[in-house]
């Protein structure tokens, strides 16, 4: 399994960091990843004071514009395989219809019995509401924001999805905050911590050279001959 190579620890201290710098430091460690992985389209937070989420997906299909049309996965079912054991877990759904968020899943009532589950938030293309009344704590990266959930229900669950441009499997690791979500490898979480200290310290070169006084150019030639790719 996936989350034998690191602990609930080591995703906790991956959420001190942003997920841009996350992508950073992902950068380096497999930089073949540099273009996917990652969430590619407009958002909305629910709640941009918090801090980021890092867990494993828990993986799910969703539509509203229609009834169902045939069986489809009971909530108990998806309550019991999102629930949290060992390790944090993020809800990840793809809404299929071809007005993503067209009814929402995520609101009150959702967010409230999924954060007692142990499920820290969730990363969708679709919709949420009740925006005021959100579990405190329980963060939502999603499509838009709409007033009904409409015919909203589950057509497929622990499957791939493909949310807002980033390709997302069952126990994959997830960290995201208000700039958007990004798919850690299992074998990366452990050294992150180092590539990301390593990325500080080049940058922090850079922004005392750039905040001192006779700043000019040249100055920023040299100091990237020493300090290597910056952003």
């Amino acid at each position: 399994m996936a989350d034998a190579l690191f602990t609930a620890a080591d995703l906790a201290l991956l959420a001190q960091w942003d997920t841009p710098t996350i992508c950073n430091g992902l950068e380096i460690i497999v930089p073949e990843r540099r273009a996917m992985g990652f969430t590619t389209r407009n958002m909305v937070t629910a709640d941009r004071a918090l801090k980021p989420i890092v867990g494993l997906a828990r993986t799910g299909v969703i539509r509203s514009r229609e009834k169902p049309m045939g069986p489809i996965p009971t909530r108990e079912d998806w309550y019991s395989y999102v629930a949290a054991g060992a390790m944090p877990t993020v809800a990840v759904l793809q809404d299929i219809d071809d007005l993503p968020g067209f009814g929402a899943f995520w609101g009150e009532v959702q967010s409230t019995v999924h954060f007692h589950l142990g499920v820290l938030g969730c990363v969708t293309n679709g919709s949420f509401r009740d925006v005021d009344m959100l579990a405190p704590g329980f963060q939502i990266i999603g499509g838009c924001i709409v007033p009904s959930h409409a015919h909203v229900h589950m057509t497929a669950m622990s499957c791939e999805v493909d949310v807002l441009g980033m390709k997302v499997q069952h126990d994959s690791v997830i960290h995201a905050d208000y700039h958007g979500a990004v798919v850690i490898p299992a074998d990366c979480v452990k050294k992150l911590p180092a590539a990301i200290d390593l990325i500080t310290r080049r940058e922090k070169v850079i922004l005392d050279l750039a905040k001192a006084p006779g700043f000019n150019s040249e100055i920023m030639r040299e100091a990237l001959k020493k300090s290597g790719e910056i952003h």
